[in-house]
């Protein structure tokens, strides 16, 4: 089969290289997957610059496609499938190729007519973002919902997921002409990111929920924000991957709020399966036009260098894909 193998770290035309490589070798409890197309995520260009702590081969964490194999029997070959994490593109060989193999507990099936380029905008971004919703921060139909780096594609999946949902959202972005995105979008109210949010947000002290994905240099701020018995879910790092020096919650954190975080590497463990995401009807209110989650880039398997170069220059305005 034809892939893009990380072959080394550093920029995309040095690191990333399409081979003819064996395809894989069809495994119980595994699932192989012809790849139709797959989202692109930041964590990629992190593997392939050689800062995560894990990178296979062939790189991706995400994909959409049709089954190829499946000798458990868990899924009938022809099938249409969505495929993330549980080892994809970390431990093991990922979606950058014509076939990948993936656990049975990280894929589900789909029935959907809707082409392949909107399908593969979904997985990732909409697994994590419902699953910090509607799981960590237990978030309710007319609740104020914060949402932290709202303009990037996971930002603007919970925005819509939680409009959906009858939530009512505030949304920031480090950059004022991107408002009239958020405004578009449905959000009640918008404010520069900033470390010091707290102190600017007029509803400090009645947001029912934050999602932080600026990361480490916010929540701290995000955990004064809530009100008693709110809820703080830190699940991204737009912010940078610097660690956090000095936190000690006895002095730092408010009485009677809930910190919690979720990595999408979780997805296909007993606590998080694949399963409980409704991706069913995320297909369906996207066909019935409840949902729009269009790709604002849509690129082909040749031009993964130009998608690099885009991501990394945060150019993408959303969830860009890659097509077979």
């Amino acid at each position: 089969m034809r892939a893009i193998v990380l072959e080394s770290y550093g920029d995309p035309e040095q690191s990333l290289v399409y081979r003819e490589v064996a395809d894989p070798v069809p495994k119980k409890g595994e699932v192989t997957i012809e790849v139709k197309a797959f989202g692109l995520n930041h964590a990629e260009i992190h593997m392939r610059r050689g800062e995560w702590a894990e990178a296979a081969p062939i790189s991706g964490i995400e994909c959409v496609g049709v089954v190829a194999a499946c000798p458990g029997g868990e899924f009938s070959v022809g099938s249409k499938v969505v495929a993330l994490m549980g080892g994809m593109g970390r431990t093991i060989s990922g979606s950058y190729a014509q076939l990948t193999q993936v656990p049975v507990t990280n894929v589900a099936t789909i029935e959907s007519d809707l082409p392949w380029d909107i399908l593969a905008a979904i997985p990732e971004t909409f697994a994590t973002a419902w699953t910090c919703l509607f799981r960590n921060l237990e978030l309710q139909e007319g609740q104020t919902l914060l949402v932290r780096g709202a303009t990037s594609s996971f930002g603007q999946a919970a925005v819509k997921l939680a409009i959906a949902a009858g939530a009512r959202v505030i949304a920031t972005s480090r950059n004022e002409s991107r408002f009239e995105l958020l405004s578009r979008l449905g959000v009640e109210a918008t404010a520069i990111e900033g470390g010091t949010l707290s102190e600017r947000l007029p509803q400090t002290g009645h947001v029912d929920a934050v999602l932080d994905l600026v990361g480490n240099s916010t929540f701290m701020d995000s955990l004064r924000i809530v009100r008693r018995g709110g809820r703080v879910c830190l699940a991204g790092w737009l912010g940078g991957l610097d660690p956090i020096d000095g936190f000690n919650p006895l002095l730092q954190m408010p009485s009677g709020v809930y910190l919690t975080f979720f990595g999408s590497f979780v997805f296909g463990t007993p606590g998080f399966p694949v399963s409980d995401v409704p991706f069913q009807k995320i297909v369906d209110d996207i066909a019935a036009g409840r949902l729009d989650v269009r790709p604002t880039r849509v690129f082909g398997f040749d031009e993964i260098h130009e998608a690099h170069r885009v991501m990394e220059a945060n150019l993408a305005g959303g969830k860009m894909v890659v097509v077979h």
